[in-house]
């Protein structure tokens, strides 16, 4: 069908990999099975999915690795871990690296689904936006680079481009912490909460140069971003 995700899907777990793949299949998903990193890398490169929902534990290459070496080579493709650790810097690794979002298990079809829309929305979203400007800044959401007047430009990764690209559309204005958790991290728990300060403090270090630019952290309530 013409409106298909195409979808690739590593997991080691046999029969979970395969509930999961036929899950999706009845919900108009076009999905790619492997179970393990290092097929998955294959397939990434031979089929072109739009999006990747990786296991961290599998033989071979885990989650985490197959996506630093997606991530070396492709900027934009959405990233979900599937990850039966909770512990939060394994959280924030996942998403230090490059991932968009994780799934803790056991989780439900349903949520997943939910996840995979929502950041292919926000990719195609992101391949249609503007070139934004905040202070002495020009920020390329598209291409995800940041770039202080006539220096070179700074790369942002995925995450780091979207929460840039809603406090600078919501500029003075304070930025709901859990509106924005939601909608970028798909849940506003305690993990991606602590996961999102640290986005928002590398942000602030990547826009140093311009010191009228502030990222103010509005206690109980959220971010706001001034220049």
């Amino acid at each position: 069908m013409a409106n298909e995700i195409k979808l690739l899907l590593a997991e080691d777990e046999a029969a979970l990999g395969q509930i999961i793949k036929e899950s999706l299949e009845t919900r108009n998903f076009d999905v790619i099975l492997c179970d393990n990193g290092e097929k998955a890398f294959e397939k990434y490169k031979s089929e072109t999915p739009e999006i990747l929902v990786l296991d961290v534990m599998m033989p071979k290459k885990d989650g985490f690795t197959l996506a630093k070496d997606i991530r070396a080579i492709d900027d934009t493709i959405p990233i979900i871990f599937l990850t039966a650790k909770s512990q939060t810097a394994d959280v924030v690794e996942g998403f230090s690296i490059g991932g968009n979002d994780y799934l803790k298990k056991p989780f439900s079809i349903e949520e997943l689904i939910v996840r995979i829309h929502n950041l292919v929305s926000r990719t195609k979203e992101q391949k249609t936006a503007q070139v934004l400007e905040i202070g002495d800044y020009t920020f390329d959401f598209p291409k995800q680079q940041l770039q202080f007047k006539s220096a070179d430009a700074i790369h942002l990764t995925h995450r780091e481009a979207h929460l840039l690209f809603h406090l600078i559309k919501n500029k003075n204005q304070v930025l709901d912490r859990s509106l924005i958790l939601n909608k970028l991290w798909g849940t506003d728990d305690f993990f991606s909460a602590r996961s999102m300060d640290v986005f928002i403090t590398k942000l602030r270090k990547k826009l140093k140069a311009d010191e009228n630019i502030q990222i103010i952290n509005v206690r109980g309530f959220g971010y706001k971003l001034t220049d």
